[in-house]
């Protein structure tokens, strides 16, 4: 006869009480409803457990060998079923897949890496270009997170908003635009470096821009921030970037960051994943982590 768990609680709680009345109270249901487990236990033990001696009941000897292991073994139960059981971030043998810009990667991989390493020596991470950005990576379990500037998502993806920031626009630090007040004409006069993957040279500075009748010429556009950044350095070409992110590489590249003078919506990056995951505890503590760290980058970066 197989016992199932509810049975082996009223057997814990009779041999910890060694009354039906008192178990029935710790178990919140009624005397009846124990005494009838009581017997469905001493047939499927073979033994009686509990007697009877004068007004009290008194355990069996085969109930005392019982007590502890029925008692342990409750436990073990409970721990299992808790959410997070048996979690150690120290054992995690682990590779996540995260999908990200290169100018997120380039300011929060050293430090993430350092968070996770620092528990989890045995983890690695995977960084993806945005190549699979809009379609089902996440419901195909092809990334573990998303990200970015979030959108086109699956509708039962979880997302969580992480920081809001703004575009910016660097040049070199000997630029001309550096000579005098940056307003919206001579932003626009200037040359500027387009980053896109798929060509695009049109964005939404440039339906800022048409707003005041004025346009810009996109003179060369790059697939990436990083290629962007490196041909700045060189040219009288403008690029962007996100504000107070990879500060000190900007200056060690000989750039200069400088508003954008149009009015611009702010940006919001956040992270999106699959919620076949949100309950798994190695899943939630490494989006714990790469939230922390893009939290903790930006000017430190």
């Amino acid at each position: 006869m197989a016992l199932d768990l509810n049975l082996l609680r009223v057997l814990d709680a009779l041999l910890q009480e060694n009354s039906v009345t008192r178990a029935a109270e710790r178990l919140g249901t009624s005397p009846a409803a124990v005494s009838r487990m009581l017997a469905r236990l001493r047939r499927a033990v073979g033994d009686p457990l509990l007697v009877r001696a004068g007004q009290r009941m008194v355990p069996t000897p085969r109930a005392l060998e019982l007590r502890g292991e029925v008692g342990e073994l409750l436990r073990g139960c409970d721990d299992l079923l808790r959410p997070g059981a048996g979690f150690a971030a120290g054992r995690l043998q682990r590779t996540f897949t995260v999908q990200a810009t290169d100018l997120l990667l380039a300011g929060l991989a050293g430090t993430l890496t350092d968070r996770i390493h620092a528990e989890a020596p045995h983890v690695d991470v995977v960084f993806l270009p945005e190549s699979v950005e809009g379609g089902p990576a996440l419901r195909q379990g092809w990334l573990d997170v998303e990200l970015g500037s979030l959108g086109h998502l699956d509708p039962e993806i979880r997302t969580q908003r992480l920081v809001t920031t703004r575009v910016v626009a660097v040049a070199r630090s000997g630029h001309p635009l550096f000579d005098g007040p940056i307003d919206a004409r001579r932003f626009a006069a200037a040359d500027h470096i387009g980053i896109s993957r798929l060509g695009k040279r049109q964005g939404p500075i440039d339906g800022a821009l048409a707003a005041l009748g004025l346009r810009r010429r996109t003179a060369v556009v790059v697939p990436s921030h990083t290629s962007a950044m490196v041909l700045a350095r060189n040219t009288d070409l403008v690029a962007l970037t996100l504000d107070d992110w990879l500060t000190d590489t900007i200056s060690a590249l000989g750039l200069r960051t400088f508003p954008i003078p149009l009015d611009l919506d702010p940006v919001e990056l956040g992270m999106a994943w699959h919620p076949r995951n949100s309950s798994d505890p190695g899943h939630r503590w490494f989006r714990e982590h790469l939230a922390a760290a893009v939290l903790g980058t930006g000017s430190a970066a």
